[in-house]
């Protein structure tokens, strides 16, 4: 079947475009997250001395493929403050059905087996590559009515796969460079872009012209599905690697089984989607998962002030993506991977947890003012440490949860430090 042809005639068109990328690229990140933390160890659970050497290889690429999505948000983001649009990063929650993408493109935790390798391989498969996702996806609407070049309002565009997407957004940005002129396009203040040096990232692209926002719409094709037809280095390449060996220690071990046998369960009813999800009832658990959450809601916060900064100065600007790494090391990463050891709860019995990435609202914006965004950020990060605190106190905690606190317990003082001291009595003064 023949890929439908992406439209882009203005630059609200392209705007759209780049929102979608966004979302995809946060929920893919999101997905394979939670497939590493739900890998088992070594030999105290219950793998031999091969399985665990296997397992440890699967857990280092499955990492490695989530930051380099991570980038690939970065790139994104970088091309949408470049033309001018405010980079988002609210997302719903999972299971992510088919509303404002195709239908054929769906998110759903899951931990580390075959249904998820399937779902991966199809998600990064290259463009033109036929393949079938895992069972549990199945289209919940018939594709959309192509969108006409002289429709002024922007609406969702049917892509066939993640590569169709980018082909048509590098399309957008040569056809409207070639109308408005680059300095009419990329009107977006260079100061705005995430560059190299701040993030450490020698594959980050600065973007300010065509050649430029070319060259960070390939770089996240190539890392994804190759460099046009070789998939074998890309995440294609990579995951198919992986299912092959695991099919291998499957077919000479049936019994084998390299992930905790997690439940994608919140700890409250997710505000989006109106099916009952299940829910954690271990006390321990939830606390945990909770401050999990509050870590990853301050991650995107740090990340949202940083791509819609003022006048920061560049020290606090290297502050915001110092704590966004620190966030993701020294919070995430530990609680994350304590998660899946622990039990779900009563109403799951044999069940462990895993994290969810809830997202607890609709995600919006600080205002543009600087004094008080980072007020209400370090009001945000100093709740975060508080909880980790409190739960690290609990019977039974685990010191990964203490070791977390203390991350965020000098996040939020690196962030107050930047708050005028008239708006930090106001914090420690409003009453509760």
């Amino acid at each position: 079947m023949a890929e439908p042809k992406i439209i882009v005639e203005h630059r609200e068109h392209l705007w759209y475009l780049l929102a979608e990328a966004a979302q995809v690229e946060h929920l893919i990140m999101c997905q394979y997250l939670y497939a590493s933390f739900s890998l088992k160890a070594g030999p105290e659970d219950g793998l031999t001395a091969e399985q665990a050497t296997a397992v440890g290889r699967w857990r280092e690429v499955l990492t490695g493929i989530a930051i380099e999505e991570m980038l690939h948000l970065a790139l994104v983001f970088n091309v949408m403050t470049a033309i001018g649009a405010a980079p988002p990063l609210s997302r719903p929650n999972f299971p992510r059905r088919s509303d404002d993408l195709p239908g054929a493109v769906q998110f759903r935790l899951l931990p580390f087996g075959t249904d998820s390798l399937t779902h991966f391989l199809y998600l990064e498969r290259p463009e033109g590559m036929e393949r079938m996702d895992a069972a549990e996806f199945v289209p919940a609407i018939p594709p959309r009515e192509p969108v006409e070049p002289s429709e002024a309002i922007s609406r969702a565009q049917d892509f066939g796969t993640v590569g169709h997407l980018y082909r048509g957004i590098e399309q957008g940005l040569a056809t409207l460079a070639d109308r408005f002129g680059e300095r009419g396009l990329f009107v977006g203040p260079t100061r705005a872009q995430a560059t190299p040096e701040l993030f450490r990232w020698p594959q980050l692209v600065a973007v300010h012209d065509l050649a430029s926002a070319t060259a960070a719409i390939n770089e996240i094709i190539e890392q994804g599905e190759g460099a046009r037809g070789d998939w074998r280095p890309a995440h294609y390449g990579r995951f198919l690697g992986i299912w092959e060996e695991y099919a291998k220690l499957t077919e000479a071990s049936p019994a084998f089984e390299p992930a905790f046998p997690v439940i994608p369960a919140f700890t409250m009813q997710p505000y989006d989607i109106p099916e009952p999800q299940p829910l954690l009832t271990d006390p321990l658990t939830r606390a945990i998962a909770e401050v999990f959450n509050l870590g990853y809601e301050v991650l995107l916060q740090t990340l949202n002030r940083f791509f819609t900064h003022t006048d920061e100065t560049d020290e606090q600007l290297q502050t915001l993506v110092n704590a966004a790494f620190g966030l993701m090391a020294g919070v995430l990463r530990p609680l994350g991977q304590t998660l899946p050891r622990l039990p779900a709860g009563d109403d799951h019995p044999g069940r462990t947890a895993g994290p969810t990435f809830e997202m607890y609202y609709q995600f919006g914006n600080f205002v543009p003012w600087r004094e008080p965004a980072w007020a209400l950020l370090s009001e945000r990060a100093a709740i975060l440490a508080t909880r980790g605190a409190d739960t690290a106190g609990h019977p039974g905690a685990p010191a990964a949860v203490r070791d977390a606190a203390t991350v965020a317990a000098g996040i939020a003082a690196q962030f107050l430090a930047h708050v005028p001291e008239e708006l930090r009595h106001a914090q420690r003064t409003r009453p509760r």
